[in-house]
């Protein structure tokens, strides 16, 4: 590639911003979760690998409902880095399949279906390491700027 073209390595590490207060990914919040996720350039998809700890527990030693959508949301949100916008969810559905389980790993994927005008459609899962679907989630995020 010559003149100015970018070439991306197949996957980058996204490691929490030491200045961002985001609740899920950002690196200055105390209270956060801190997530780090992986952007898969060849498959532009999303994913992170996590053992949820019983901090983020409901009942039973399972995952809480909210933090199972904050998961979805977030690795979601991450492929609008594949279209460098900056977004924000609009509409988020979660589908609760299986219990998640806060001392196993889980696997966190969010990939992108379509673009309408300003608006970007996404899908994501979160899986046990044997592959069951534990979670599905589908978004509808906005376009609110450029990157």
């Amino acid at each position: 590639m010559g003149d100015g073209a970018k070439t991306l390595s197949e996957t980058i590490t996204l490691a929490p911003n030491p200045v961002n207060k985001c609740f899920g990914c950002g690196g200055a919040n105390a209270g956060g979760m801190k997530l780090t996720f992986e952007q898969d350039n060849v498959n532009r998809r999303i994913v992170g690998r996590f053992v949820l700890g019983e901090r983020y527990q409901g009942g039973g030693g399972m995952g809480h409902g909210g933090i199972i959508a904050v998961l979805l949301d977030e690795a979601m949100g991450k492929v609008c880095r594949f279209r460098e916008v900056k977004a924000v969810t609009a509409e988020l559905t979660v589908e609760y399949l299986k219990p998640v389980n806060v001392q196993q790993e889980i696997i966190v994927e969010g990939r992108e279906t379509e673009q309408k005008g300003r608006n970007i459609f996404m899908i994501g899962e979160i899986r046990d390491t044997a592959g069951a679907v534990l979670a599905r989630g589908k978004a509808r995020f906005v376009i609110i700027a450029p990157k």
